[in-house]
């Protein structure tokens, strides 16, 4: 077990504040710092941190807790993977500790062995074998320095050619299989998933390999295939070359599409785009970006999906609160081939001439109707009370309107009266939006989780004195003994607050103070953000009348049997049950 010494001075050097404004814009309020949550969708902010208690709070989404479960949260890790990270960060040596959980040995090996392999691939690239992979590479015009800088590699042509060299160097096919290097063959035995690909690792902010995506050489297969899901890896909460960009002098980020365009830009001296890893672009994703810039300039496909994907990704970063700039790149299909074309300069112009998004949408909308007839004018102008009621600054609406309203010669107060109620209706229904990407932004709930909030809807009475008791505790610590004495840890409406329960008293009963940096480790995320709320809340009380009020009622719901109970209940049981019933009532009435 890690003594509690090792946890005062983990926390005394990870400052709440230094280490979760490397991740959010904090804006100091008072005592307190604020920013937007990353952990949940929203433009006004609701995520506050408290540096003298060395805890963070989201009053949005109920997320809380101290410097490890905020580590824990943003980069997905256990309890000890967190610990590690920020021991590390701090120059700290991690006691020893016996038995380390599987999952996290697990993921140790897959990175050593992603490590493995991409210097593997790389050295493949470089050999005889790796002429292929070469070849192509040379003809996208890239250097020897961007090819070594990126860790660009090759995965030959063959079935198991990276299986066979991983396995003699230690890693087992599970490992391989686990890792998505090697894909179990039904009849036994593994094959490589990579075969015939250049390879692009993609590498996280701390500088592990986590994954791969492999260029396809041949006929057969798809164009680029990507690492799926591993222990070390989720496609939605990683970006392709932010290791690198978010080292860049640049103020903004450029999002492309692919790999090459990212390559491409980088060697360029456009050091600051990043891509997403083979899938759309996610909220995820959205709200890592955000950690980053206030700024992102889409670089997309000038083709139909990648016309739809910029207008898809608009949405999420607006959503997140960021500035978005569409960057339009005439005679060419993306970045890589216009800069090919036209060279780096001329791409720097096009990048300072890039529009807003709504001026993109307004001149997508151009391109789709005739204004030179009445009914095309009627229904641009339709279109254009949609989208500039999306538009939050009411300036930046006045000024669109405006132009629109003069360069079409027509009554700007009509057209306004239409923004104006689209503006209604969209409020309203952004409102319900958020609500639900609230509840979406919440940690995904156990099976035992759902079953307790189920229980706090059904058992209000309940679960109010549930709340109101350990508040009671946790404001109170002497009264432990009291509470120990009146209200058995069985009597508590839901496993979360029993858990509470027992560790709250268990540690008064040694003296000890509420740690949140210690109680993370024996507790579930769940109950850590609970108890936090309940620290952090100022201008509330619960009186010791109340508190015995919230125990009376606890230990008679405890008391009572459900229908199914008193059903499959033998006569004698429900007698003493009835007659206990009995006794409680005549005590309420003495």
């Amino acid at each position: 077990m890690i003594p509690d010494s090792f946890f005062e001075e983990l926390k005394y050097r990870s400052d709440i504040a230094e280490v979760v404004g490397s991740y959010v814009n904090l804006r100091r309020r008072g005592r307190t710092l604020n920013g937007l949550c990353p952990f949940h969708s929203e433009k006004t902010p609701s995520f506050t941190v408290y540096p003298e208690s060395q805890s963070f709070y989201c009053f949005g989404c109920g997320a809380g807790g101290d410097v490890i479960t905020f580590i824990r949260k943003i980069e997905n890790l256990d309890y000890m993977e967190a610990v590690r990270l920020l021991a590390q960060r701090a120059g700290m040596a991690v006691p020893e500790q016996e038995g380390d959980d599987r999952t996290a040995k697990l993921k140790k090996r897959v990175l050593e062995l992603n490590r493995e392999a991409a210097r593997f691939f790389h050295q493949t690239l470089m050999s005889e074998t790796g002429k292929p992979g070469r070849a192509y590479l040379v003809k996208r015009g890239l250097t020897r320095e961007t090819v070594v800088h990126f860790g660009l590699g090759y995965a030959p042509e063959s079935w198991d050619h990276l299986s066979r060299e991983m396995r003699r160097r230690g890693f087992t096919e599970e490992e391989l299989t686990a890792a998505h290097l090697a894909t179990r063959r039904e009849s036994g035995g593994v094959y490589d998933t990579f075969r015939n690909r250049v390879i692009f690792p993609i590498i996280d902010l701390r500088g592990n390999v986590i994954a791969f995506g492999g260029r396809n050489l041949g006929e057969k297969g798809p164009k680029y295939l990507n690492s799926s899901d591993t222990p070390v890896f989720k496609k939605s909460r990683n970006l392709f070359a932010l290791n690198f960009a978010k080292n860049s002098s640049e103020k903004n980020l450029i999002l492309c599409e692919g790999y090459m365009d990212v390559v491409s830009l980088h060697q360029a001296g456009f050091t600051h785009a990043v891509a997403t890893l083979g899938t759309a672009l996610t909220e995820e994703q959205a709200r890592l970006i955000a950690q980053y810039t206030n700024e992102v300039i889409l670089s997309y496909d000038s083709d139909g999906a990648g016309q739809t994907a910029t207008r898809r990704a608009t949405a999420i970063l607006e959503a997140v609160g960021l500035k978005i700039r569409v960057l339009s790149i005439p005679g060419a299909k993306d970045p890589d081939e216009f800069i090919k074309k036209q060279g780096g300069e001329r791409f720097r112009r096009l990048l300072e001439g890039s529009h807003s998004a709504t001026e993109f949408e307004l001149g997508k909308l151009r391109e789709q109707h005739d204004t030179a007839t009445e009914e095309g004018k009627v229904a641009f102008l339709k279109e254009v009370a949609v989208l500039l009621s999306r538009v939050g600054s009411p300036i930046e609406r006045e000024v669109y309107l405006s132009r629109i309203c003069r360069d079409l010669g027509v009554d700007k107060a009509a057209v306004q009266a239409q923004v104006e109620r689209e503006y209604r209706r969209r409020r309203g229904a952004d409102r319900k939006r958020e609500e639900r990407e609230l509840t979406a932004g919440k940690p995904k709930l156990r099976a035992a989780d759902r079953e307790e909030e189920l229980l706090f809807r059904q058992e209000p009475r309940k679960a109010r004195a549930e709340e109101r008791i350990l508040f009671y505790l946790t404001r109170h610590p002497d009264s432990w003994q009291m509470l120990q004495k009146m209200l058995p840890e069985e009597a508590l409406l839901t496993e979360t607050g029993r858990s509470l329960y027992r560790a709250l008293i268990g540690r008064f009963a040694e003296g000890r103070p509420i740690e949140l940096a210690t109680l993370s480790a024996e507790l579930s995320e769940t109950a850590v953000s609970r108890l936090t709320g309940w620290l952090v809340t100022e201008g509330v009380n619960v009186t010791r009348e109340e508190a015995e009020d919230c125990v009376r009622c606890l230990n008679e719901a405890a008391g009572q049997k459900t229908k199914e109970e008193i059903g499959s209940s033998s006569e004698e049981d429900l007698l003493r049950y009835i007659e206990a019933i009995r006794e409680a009532k005549d005590k309420k009435g003495e």
